[in-house]
């Protein structure tokens, strides 16, 4: 028995040794550094918010619609909005390298893309704190930046942490309906696995219809049954928009809680939704508003 005993202890200490060895973000699988990023063009809001983040915006000469913030990116080329991207459009700028977030699309307007001639590296998307980092880590890797973006990743962590710990005592969870668009009167509500689900859970609230995957149109029965303390929706107008009286005398709201109470929160969808270097002061924003001013202090 102890004879065995010690090639297990130096099997143990190779191991940790090992580990200790191996890069940080090896997990994670970073990309290599583009060749060329004098001329670079970033699909997704996110993306374009990072790179300005990183001080590396003098690389930029085009972004998407999206990449509305910070004001300054919208003096740059706007390719098209990133779920109806045109590669003509994309490759118009001569790019020497393109970022696109994952869910960029067409699907063939992508395999265009990839198929051409200039770099590209597509960054991947989750809806949580470590989504938000990997993305961060990314674009430093790929921009060549890999320690600017890791004192970034350091810093974005530990506001999210303290944002998160504003709701850590509630008790009751407010139960939040995100509303994409009631277009025609029909509602396009979020489930899970989607941004605004994921926001709702980090700002302490409930997604109040979490039974399907995506955004789908849900039924007047389904949005009664969810009893939403709070809608949650995009400060937009147009057809996707509601007012408030049309949102509160919906048949299918009119009977919760939320227009009991008349508890409607609108803020900006990229800021909202972006989960880039703003989403710390997102969550507070939104805690605010579901819980009232101590959880934002």
């Amino acid at each position: 028995m102890l004879k065995n005993s010690v090639p297990l202890r130096l099997l143990g200490a190779l191991i940790a040794a090992a580990l200790l060895a191996a890069p940080t973000n090896a997990a994670e699988d970073l990309p290599q550094p583009f060749e060329d990023t004098s001329r670079l063009v970033s699909i997704g809001g996110s993306l374009t918010e990072i790179v300005y983040a990183l001080g590396e915006e003098e690389r930029l000469v085009a972004r998407d619609s999206t990449g509305t913030f910070p004001p300054e990116a919208q003096d740059l080329p706007d390719v098209g909005y990133m779920r109806a991207i045109s590669p003509e459009g994309v490759l118009s700028v001569t790019p020497s390298a393109i970022l696109a977030l994952e869910g960029s699309g067409p699907p063939e307007a992508m395999e265009v893309l990839e198929k051409a001639s200039v770099p590209l590296v597509v960054v991947p998307e989750t809806f949580d704190r470590q989504g938000i980092l990997r993305k961060i880590r990314f674009v430093g890797a790929a921009l060549g930046a890999r320690e600017k973006a890791d004192a970034l990743a350091a810093t974005v962590e530990r506001d999210i942490e303290t944002a998160e710990r504003l709701t850590d005592g509630v008790a009751e969870p407010k139960r939040v309906l995100f509303i994409l668009s009631m277009q025609g009167g029909r509602i396009m509500a979020s489930g899970k696995g989607t941004a605004a689900d994921g926001i709702i859970a980090m700002a302490g609230g409930v997604n109040a219809v979490d039974g399907f995957p995506g955004y789908k149109q849900v039924s007047e029965e389904a949005v009664a049954e969810a009893r939403p303390d709070v809608i949650l929706m995009m400060d937009r107008g147009g057809d996707h928009g509601a007012a408030d009286e049309e949102l509160f005398s919906h048949p299918a709201i009119a009977p919760t809680p939320a227009a009991r109470d008349r508890a409607v929160v609108r803020m900006d969808g990229g800021y909202l939704l972006g989960f880039g270097p703003r989403t710390a002061s997102a969550i507070r924003d939104l805690a605010a508003a579901l819980y009232g001013p101590p959880a934002a202090n």
